[in-house]
């Protein structure tokens, strides 16, 4: 199967590397000329419209920023639904709007082709290895055609339904970890201020029943004070504003959604919104005067586990 990928960003560039490295015939598109360069000179083709992309290949792969960017990508005069045709497929693997997802859907249908949802979860230390979590809805029999480009991008793979249904999934799962982050920002601040050794609290967190995978792997970029997630304040805000818009398109009085969302907007409003999304823990530093630093913890995050084929769950 030929496949091209359509954003080589943070997360977009580690799952097309993950296809160059299992050997898979790739083509990308991306607006930044070095990124495309440097999958070029690995060995995968370099064209110059979204369209012509999809011309040349059988899975076409979007991860992109936005729901309006993959928009535009997808509807433009040279974008990909203009280079569609029978047999092929489209796979957005974007934190999008499940609604957009289902919309451009038809789109994509109507010009012969299948349209998936494949949103990754899992952070991107593991996009870089191909550990990720994979989530997929849409029609179950073409999930199994692209299977095997599936398990070379991540190691979990969950069919989750109709198409819209793993977006939505993975608006979820981001929103539960964005609360989670300011709670563990909470913790360490009370840890710190009641004279706490972090890397003990780090600890003993680790193995309490107050454990989660942020605190495993955010609270190492803060306390090494880098807070390279890899992932940004303005990322941040669009998947917490997406929760809140399905929250109140489905007449759920929220009670922590809105809460967490207006701490993120501050947030970005003190330090930009390509800071790292965990530097949002620095709002309570910057408050009670301290720094959330301890020694013996990294700068990145890498991932250990070697790599496997992925499998279907």
């Amino acid at each position: 199967m030929k496949v091209g990928f359509i954003g080589l960003g943070n997360v977009g560039g580690k799952l097309a590397a993950s296809l160059l490295r299992n050997k898979f015939n790739l083509v990308v598109r991306d607006l930044n000329t070095e990124k495309t360069k440097e999958f070029l000179n690995k060995g995968a083709l370099v064209v110059n419209t979204p369209k012509e992309l999809a011309e040349n290949v059988d899975l076409i792969i979007t991860c992109l920023p936005s729901p309006e960017i993959c928009a535009q990508v997808m509807e433009s005069e040279d974008g990909v639904i203009k280079g569609l045709s029978s047999n092929k497929i489209w796979l957005e693997m974007s934190t999008t709007d499940n609604k957009e997802v289902i919309r451009i859907g038809k789109l994509v249908k109507e010009a012969g082709a299948v349209p998936l949802d494949g949103p990754v979860s899992g952070g991107c230390h593991r996009a870089a290895t191909g550990n990720i979590a994979i989530l997929v809805g849409g029609e179950k029999k073409t999930f199994k055609k692209i299977l095997p480009v599936l398990s070379s991008m991540g190691k979990k793979i969950l069919h989750t339904g109709e198409l819209g249904s793993a977006s939505i999934l993975k608006v979820i799962t981001n929103y539960l970890a964005s609360v989670n982050l300011v709670s563990v920002g909470e913790a360490l601040t009370v840890a710190k201020k009641t004279g706490m050794d972090l890397k003990t609290a780090y600890e003993a967190i680790k193995i309490s029943s107050g454990n989660s995978f942020v605190h495993e792997t955010e609270s190492q970029v803060i306390l090494n004070g880098s807070y390279n997630i890899s992932f940004t304040m303005d990322l941040v805000l669009k998947d917490m504003s997406l929760f809140d818009d399905l929250s109140k398109k489905n007449n759920i009085p929220l009670e922590l959604s809105p809460l967490v969302l207006n701490i993120f907007k501050d947030g970005e409003k003190k330090y930009g919104p390509r800071a790292w999304s965990s530097m949002i823990v620095k709002r309570l530093e910057d408050a009670c005067n301290i720094s959330l630093r301890a020694k013996g913890f990294p700068a990145e995050l890498t991932d250990n586990e070697p790599e496997e084929k992925g499998h279907e769950i």
